[in-house]
């Protein structure tokens, strides 16, 4: 259960909705927000009379919009107790059985996607979007560099960053791991060399592994990049590229500033390795600092791969490549063998998002700022040996557990926290060659009832392994595996 929402903070939601008639407009706006997850599942609304004193409505109309609500789906009425939120059969429909496989019990908070919900008004967006899909009907719908409409957008987003940038240097995508297995099919001879970060993303690990590459560690830690061992690691195996997240990293959430940005580009430089830089958590500043410029404004050939997933919704599953001179068309002869190009629909959905960007990009901001704090918060409180750096943006905590008091470690935690209803991604999870078993990362990425709850359960469970260390085995016919995708 979600708890309940105060009348006039679900008023304020609500703004002004359709009232000719003012219940069935009622009803639309109720199911748009739950739609949008601004209200969540087995949440309790307000009465009638104290929703139809917030909005100055009738409890009569207020009485048949809840009605059409439950009738549609989207609210179950529970004798003596008031009307809930609900998704049509169930919340299971919006779960996918391998990111969660112990999807069969509602109670479960998973946080092993460092993925936020779509922001409120993306439904909006889509029907919006359906007015320019006729256009588009009479060709053939194929666009292997991307809808010019959000070629054009994603160029003046750069543009916008102080990082020029023409339309025809962008190849749309589905997605940013998408973006990276072009690169690496494209880029990547059988047996080279890849600087990737460690920890990092494990899913970018294995595209990169697919192309042939062997991988080179880059050692991070909680100060981020240690340019000097990266500048011998580069000089001795000298990798033709290096995968970088100098946006607040996943997982550590480090960010790059300028002055390491150029002399890593420096670096780069000396050994005529081309960056691979993934800015899909690049719009997710906290603290109202300005950013760092991109990366390619210090090494003009760097490969910059962008994604709506984090900023906007993962469900769009729209990305690009920011191209540099002489490299779409070796990007473009191994795209055509992996797919031909993305769908149209979300393609003009995401252009109209981007050129909202800054109005959206300040609610994502809002939202995450206060579920960052109200996690750490939790921590502080109820795991205070963790250590941690509060992150100035991104979506993950990268905890370090203590190494004084545990007999277990992050992978020990992780089985006795899923037996206890939350999921959460150990350190190995995040190494290139092992290691980092002191380490887990936990995301933001829900709501702050949810992450507080979750906090408790990772409490619950840290105690198990501190005074026990490994828990017992799960039995074969529950041990599922978990796909991360975040």
């Amino acid at each position: 259960m979600q708890g309940s929402i105060a009348p006039t903070r679900l008023a304020a939601l609500l703004g002004d909705f359709d009232r000719a008639p003012a219940y069935a407009g009622l009803t639309d706006a109720l199911r748009g927000l739950i739609c949008d997850g601004r209200l969540g599942v087995d949440l309790r609304l307000p009465s009638e009379r104290d929703l139809s004193v917030a909005l100055g409505l009738s409890r009569t109309t207020v009485t048949r919009a809840y009605a059409g609500l439950a009738e549609s789906g989207f609210a179950r009425a529970r004798q003596g107790s008031g009307t809930y939120t609900r998704l049509p059969g169930g919340r299971q429909r919006g779960l996918d059985r391998t990111l969660t496989p112990s999807s069969t019990d509602d109670d479960v908070i998973d946080l092993n996607a460092a993925a936020p919900a779509a922001l409120p008004g993306v439904g909006a967006v889509y029907a919006d979007a359906l007015q320019d899909l006729p256009r588009y009907l009479g060709g053939h719908g194929y666009f292997p560099t991307g809808v010019p409409a959000l070629q054009e957008a994603v160029a003046a987003s750069y543009d916008a960053r102080g990082l020029p940038t023409d339309p025809a240097q962008i190849m749309v995508v589905p997605g940013a791991l998408s973006a990276l297995t072009i690169v690496a099919q494209a880029l990547v001879g059988a047996r080279d060399r890849v600087l990737v970060e460690s920890p990092g993303y494990p899913n970018a690990f294995a595209a990169l592994r697919r192309a042939g590459a062997r991988l080179v560690a880059a050692p991070m830690d909680v100060d981020g990049w240690d340019l000097d061992t990266i500048g011998r690691v580069l000089t001795t195996t000298r990798p033709a590229l290096a995968y970088l997240i100098p946006d607040f990293q996943n997982p550590t959430a480090n960010l790059m500033p300028n002055a390491r940005r150029e002399e890593l580009a420096a670096l780069l430089r000396r050994t005529g390795t081309v960056a691979v830089v993934d800015e899909s958590h690049q719009a997710l500043a906290l603290d109202g600092r300005a950013m760092p410029r991109p990366f390619a404004a210090f090494a003009p050939d760097t490969v910059t791969l962008g994604s709506t997933s984090k900023s906007f919704w993962g469900g769009l599953r729209v990305g690009w490549v920011r191209c540099p001179d002489g490299v779409l068309d070796r990007l473009m002869a191994a795209r055509v063998a992996l797919d031909l190009g993305s769908p149209v629909l979300e393609q003009l959905v995401a252009a109209r998002l981007l050129h909202r960007r800054d109005e959206l990009w300040d609610v994502r901001r809002a939202g995450l700022r206060e579920q960052r704090d109200a996690l750490a918060d939790a921590l502080r409180t109820q795991l205070p040996a963790w250590r941690f750096r509060l992150p100035r943006g991104g979506l993950t905590i990268w905890c370090e557990l203590p190494a004084g008091e545990r007999r277990g470690g992050a992978v020990d935690l992780v089985t006795e926290g899923e037996g206890r209803g939350v999921v959460v991604s150990p350190g190995p999870v995040f190494a290139v060659d092992g290691g980092l078993d002191s380490f887990v990362r936990v995301p933001y990425s829900r709501p702050p009832d949810e992450l507080r709850l979750a906090v408790d359960r990772l409490a619950e469970a840290w105690a198990v392994v501190r005074e026990q260390g490994s828990p017992p085995a799960a039995r074969p016919e529950t041990r599922r595996t978990r796909v991360m995708v975040a």
